[in-house]
C-alpha cells in the first residue's frame, strides 16, 4: 500500500517527473509513476496530491546518486534516450517516468538480465529493449533514431570507445552525453584518477566537457561525465 506524504515536502529537479524530499532519515528522489500501482523493484510507492510516486535509491542506480549530487539536465517529457547497459531495467524504469511521452531506447548484452527488461517494458510503451552489444552500434542501427540524450553505465573496457561509436550514429547535433566511468571495469590495476583521465582524454574534439564529479558516498570508483556533442 503506498504511503501519503504533504506535497509541500517536495522539491522538483530539471529531471522532468523527478523531485526530491527529506524524510526522517535522509534526502531521497522519486519519479512519478507512469504506470500506476505497478513496482519494478520492490521500491516503495508513495502517494502526493493523488498522484503515485516511487522511491528512487541511489545505492542502486547512478543516474539517482547523479541527481542527488547536483547534477541537472533539461529532460523534458519528450525527450529521447539511448540507454547503454540498462542492465534488468529498474534506472530504464525511473528513466521511462521522465519521458512519458519520448522514448528510451534500452540495449542490454546480457539475456538473463534481458528477460526482466522485457518485463518492465510491457506496461511501459515508452521503453524499447534491445538485445545486443553496445560495442557494435551496427548491429540495432535499424532500431534507434537520433536521440537527445545517450546514457551510459556499462562494465566493458572500451567506455569511452564505447560512447564515441553511439554517439556517431544516435546523437543528435549539441546532444547530451551521460557516461558512467567504471574504473575498476577498465583496468583494476592502474591508479583510479589515471583511468578516469585517460577516458576522459578519449573524448576530445568529440565531445564538450560540462560536469565531472564522483559518485562517492553512493557508489565507489565511478566519474561521472557530462559532455555535449560538437557541432562538426
Amino acid at each position: 500500500m503506498a504511503e501519503k506524504i504533504f506535497e509541500s515536502k517536495i522539491i522538483g529537479t530539471q529531471f522532468n517527473n523527478v523531485y526530491k524530499f527529506s524524510s526522517a532519515i535522509s534526502e531521497q528522489l522519486i519519479t512519478k509513476n507512469l504506470v500506476y500501482g505497478i513496482k519494478v523493484n520492490d521500491e516503495k510507492l508513495l502517494v502526493i496530491s493523488n498522484e503515485e510516486f516511487r522511491i528512487w535509491d541511489p545505492y542502486h542506480s547512478k543516474l539517482a546518486a547523479m541527481i542527488l549530487k547536483g547534477s541537472s539536465l533539461s529532460v523534458r517529457e519528450d525527450s529521447t534516450f539511448l540507454y547503454l547497459g540498462a542492465a534488468n531495467g529498474t534506472t530504464v524504469s525511473h528513466v521511462s517516468d521522465m519521458v512519458e511521452n519520448g522514448l528510451v531506447y534500452a540495449v542490454e548484452i546480457s539475456p538473463r538480465a534481458m528477460k526482466d527488461l522485457i518485463r518492465v517494458s510491457i506496461p511501459r510503451k515508452n521503453v524499447v529493449p534491445i538485445l545486443a552489444d553496445a560495442m557494435n552500434p551496427g548491429s540495432y542501427q535499424n532500431k534507434v533514431s537520433k536521440v537527445d540524450f545517450l546514457y551510459q553505465d556499462i562494465a566493458q573496457r572500451e567506455q569511452a570507445k564505447i560512447a564515441i561509436r553511439n554517439a556517431e550514429l544516435f546523437l543528435k547535433t549539441d546532444g547530451i552525453l551521460v557516461l558512467i566511468i567504471k574504473a575498476k571495469s577498465i583496468d583494476s590495476i592502474r591508479k583510479t584518477k589515471d583511468v578516469f583521465e585517460t577516458e576522459i582524454k578519449k573524448l576530445t574534439g568529440i565531445f564538450k566537457v560540462r560536469l565531472l564529479f564522483d559518485l562517492e558516498p553512493y557508489h565507489k570508483d565511478h566519474m561521472v561525465v557530462v559532455a555535449q556533442k560538437l557541432d562538426h
